[in-house]
């Protein structure tokens, strides 16, 4: 009887085992010493689908590795060695993921039976990988955003520092204006007193003999002369000027028809003796190709030129940095601009001998706060604004070519048509 009631209670004892082991959240099989599937609960089954003709029959270790392998389980791996690798060791325990054909993913993980076998636990972890996929995204995203917000205040900071000093080189301007209209005019006054001098003082000048009056007359030619490049330069200063106090105050838009060679030259004057301002040494030498053939075009002055100061300076940077970095003792720094007159449509061409621009990186030119230059040097708006300023205010298109290390050349087309829309700006 007490033989009796034992066996009772290890019998209620290995159902109440076998319900626990069914009801295990992960699949779970046992291979005995002689490495044959010795016991296995209902979710390892299910999770790989495996028939109870097959796990009736207690197949090998080997037996059930290759009726995994013939359905897809293990891929394009080369399964001899695969399957050496899961036996030469039963004794070591081994956790590793794999990915169903189903596309689930499961861990397996073995552990050693003590008197020898293993056990295998297979752990659905599909969800869990697609959390921590989905955690990692949402932090990449988070820390990508934060990166995007100090770039962005660094430049807006940078902004804020250039508004200033455009107000600031307004300022400057407007006093440099007057004194500069007093250069100017007294200049053409000094010209007409001079022919006045000369003509009131003709008779007494006939008097004198030739020697004298040769040396009064070269004295009031070279003044003359003098005078008239005094005023010469005057009004190439005026214009300058002129430029400074419109970039400074902000483009209005305003159309009107224009030179475009003389739009071109004064924004390549302005361009470089801005950069000498700022820099003494900066030396770089100007080509002209400018279409004399070219007519007038209606556009919004202020603003070509806000794009055209932009180009050339960027151009004046790339040659300078090629100049320092080269190892060429001959380098000579060059821009290069042209225009072309296409009949229903300008071009410009800004062409300079500088770096270049990498091939990866030439898709983010015209994207706003995208800079190649080194912090503060640069707000990476400059080309983004001029992106907006030819494609979306003036209908034309803005490209660019370029071989590190060698050139780079950015080309604008301007339709004469006010509303017309060139094909690369279309596209």
């Amino acid at each position: 009887m007490e033989n009796a009631r034992l066996l009772d209670e290890i019998r209620q004892a290995q159902a109440e085992l076998r319900v626990t082991f069914d009801n295990m959240a992960d699949g779970v099989a046992m291979f005995d010493e002689a490495l044959r599937l010795a016991a296995w609960n209902r979710n390892f089954q299910e999770l790989l689908d495996l028939p109870d003709a097959f796990l009736s029959e207690r197949p090998s270790f080997a037996e059930y590795f290759r009726y995994l392998a013939e359905r897809g389980e293990y891929g394009s791996t080369d399964l001899q060695a695969e399957l050496s690798r899961a036996v030469e060791d039963t004794g070591k325990d081994m956790r590793f993921e794999r990915t169903r054909p189903d596309g689930r993913v499961v861990e397996v993980r073995r552990n050693a039976v003590p008197g020898g076998g293993f056990v295998l636990i297979y752990s659905d972890i599909t969800e869990r990988k697609r959390s921590e996929a989905e955690i990692r995204a949402a932090r990449d995203a988070a820390e990508a955003a934060y990166r995007d917000l100090e770039s962005a205040q660094a430049s807006l900071v940078q902004a804020e520092k250039m508004a200033s000093l455009g107000q600031l080189t307004a300022g400057i301007a407007d006093e440099i204006k007057n004194p500069l209209n007093f250069v100017n005019n007294f200049a053409s006054l000094s010209v007409e007193l001079l022919d006045e001098l000369r003509e009131t003082a003709a008779p007494a000048l006939a008097a004198l003999d030739d020697d004298k009056r040769a040396d009064v007359d070269e004295v009031v030619d070279m003044l003359t002369g003098n005078l008239e490049k005094i005023a010469e330069h005057g009004r190439r200063a005026d214009g300058i000027v002129k430029s400074m106090l419109e970039h400074s105050r902000g483009a209005s838009g305003e159309r009107r028809e224009v030179d475009l060679n003389d739009l071109v030259e004064e924004a390549l004057n302005l361009a470089y003796h801005g950069a000498r301002a700022q820099d003494a040494n900066f030396n770089i030498t100007l080509e002209r190709d400018l279409d004399p053939a070219i007519t007038p075009i209606e556009l919004a002055p202020q603003e070509i030129t806000r794009v055209l100061l932009n180009l050339i300076g960027n151009g004046f940077y790339a040659a300078s940095k090629q100049k320092h970095d080269s190892a060429r003792p001959d380098f000579r720094p060059l821009l290069k601009v042209g225009t072309r007159d296409l009949g229903d449509a300008v071009e410009i061409r800004i062409r300079d001998n500088g770096t270049g621009i990498p091939p990866e990186i030439r898709d983010k030119l015209f994207q706003p706060f995208f800079t190649t230059k080194p912090t503060g040097e640069g707000t990476g708006l400059g080309l983004s604004i001029s992106w907006d300023i030819i494609t979306q205010q003036h209908s034309g298109a803005i490209t660019v070519d370029s071989r590190a290390g060698e050139f780079s050349e950015f080309t604008i087309r301007l339709p004469r048509a006010r509303h017309a829309i060139m094909p690369e700006a279309a596209g």
